[in-house]
C-alpha cells in the first residue's frame, strides 16, 4: 500500500512553513501522501502562494491568536509545532513569548481532538544552559509531556545550512564556527528534519512518546574544511571562533562554552538513525545536493 493510499483523508498542520523547518516537513509531508495545512500570517505573500502553488492548504493564522489556531487545528489528524525564538535575527519575539506560543500550541491541539503532535525542540534541551533561547525549549517540552495528545519531541543538531550562510567568510576561503580544529560536532540538513518528522507521523505507534535527538552527520572544524574544499574547488581554511568572544558577544561565548561540554556538540546516535532513517545526509552528500546552490551563493563575494 503507497503513502498516499495509508495517509487519503488525513491532514496535518504544520506551523513555520514559510520558513526551514516547516518548509522541509510540508514538503516531506506532501511527498508521502499527507494533506498539508499551513497556518500563515500572510496567505497572499510569496511564500504562502509557493506552498498553494506545491499543493498545501494555506489558512491564515497566527501564535498570537488562539482563536485562529482553534480555527486551523480543527479536524486535523497531527500537527507540527516549531515556534519563532529571539536567538533569530528579526524574529520580534521574547523568550516568554515563545514558551507561551509552544505551550498554546500543545493546549489547543489536545482541546481539539488532535491525534498526534510533534514538536521540534533543540538538541541542548534536557537541562539548564544558561542561554534563555535555548532553556525555552525545555519548558515547552514539558507543557507538549503533560497533555493527553500522542506527542514525539525531536531534539535537531545544528543546521548543515547555518555553516555556509552568506558572513561566515566562505567569500574570503575562510570558516570559524563554534568547535576547536580537533573537535567533533553532530549536524543535520534541514531537510531531513521534514522527512524524520513525516515517518513520525507515519508510524504514531512507534514514535509516540519519544524524544529523539537528531542529527546526519558528526564533523571536526578540520573535516568540515576538507569537505568544503572539496565541493568548492578551492581551499577553505578554519578556526575556532576567537578565545575573545566571550567579552565580545555572551551568547556565543556560552554557545562555545556548550560545544566543550558537549550539550550543543550533540550525542546522536548516528549509526542507529541511519538505519533508521537511511535518507540522512552526510555533509559531503549534502554539499553536492541541497546544499550546492547555497555553497556557490556563500562563496561569492558580497554585492557591493
Amino acid at each position: 500500500m503507497t503513502h498516499r493510499m495509508t495517509h487519503s483523508g488525513k491532514t496535518v498542520v504544520v506551523l513555520g512553513a514559510t520558513g526551514q523547518q516547516g518548509g522541509s516537513v510540508a514538503a516531506a509531508l506532501r511527498a508521502d501522501g499527507w494533506g498539508v495545512r499551513a497556518v500563515v500570517r500572510n496567505p497572499s505573500g510569496d511564500r504562502a502562494r509557493s506552498l498553494s502553488a506545491a499543493g498545501v492548504e494555506t489558512v491564515r493564522g497566527d501564535l498570537r491568536d488562539p482563536e485562529s489556531l482553534r480555527a486551523a487545528f480543527s479536524g486535523a489528524h497531527g500537527v507540527f509545532s516549531v515556534q519563532p525564538n529571539s536567538g533569530q535575527a528579526g524574529a520580534g519575539v521574547t523568550d516568554e513569548d515563545e514558551v507561551r506560543f509552544g505551550a498554546a500550541v500543545a493546549e489547543i491541539a489536545e482541546r481539539c481532538g488532535v491525534a498526534h503532535l510533534v514538536y521540534s525542540s533543540a538538541v541542548t534541551a534536557g537541562s539548564a544552559t544558561g542561554v534563555d533561547h535555548l532553556d525555552t525549549k525545555s519548558r515547552i517540552e514539558a507543557h507538549v509531556r503533560n497533555r493527553d495528545t500522542a506527542g514525539t519531541i525531536i531534539r535537531p543538531a545544528t543546521f548543515m545550512e547555518l555553516l555556509v550562510t552568506p558572513g561566515m567568510g566562505l567569500d574570503r576561503g575562510h570558516l570559524s564556527f563554534l568547535m576547536r580544529p580537533d573537535q567533533a560536532m553532530q549536524f543535520i540538513a534541514v531537510r531531513d528534519i521534514g522527512r524524520i518528522a513525516a515517518a513520525v507521523f507515519g508510524a504514531p505507534d512507534r514514535y509516540a512518546g519519544r524524544t529523539m535527538e537528531i542529527a546526519g552527520d558528526a564533523l571536526t572544524g578540520n573535516a568540515l574544511a576538507e569537505g568544503l574544499s572539496r565541493a568548492a574547488g578551492r581551499t577553505i581554511s578554519y578556526s575556532r571562533l576567537p578565545t575573545t568572544l566571550p567579552e565580545q558577544d555572551a551568547v556565543l561565548g556560552r554557545l562555545a562554552a556548550l560545544v566543550d561540554d558537549g550539550r550543543l556538540a550533540g550525542s546522536a546516535n548516528l549509526d542507529a538513525l541511519r538505519a533508521e532513517f537511511p535518507f540522512l545526509l552526510r555533509f559531503d552528500r549534502w554539499l553536492a545536493g541541497p546544499g550546492a546552490g547555497l555553497l556557490d551563493k556563500a562563496l561569492r563575494p558580497p554585492s557591493g
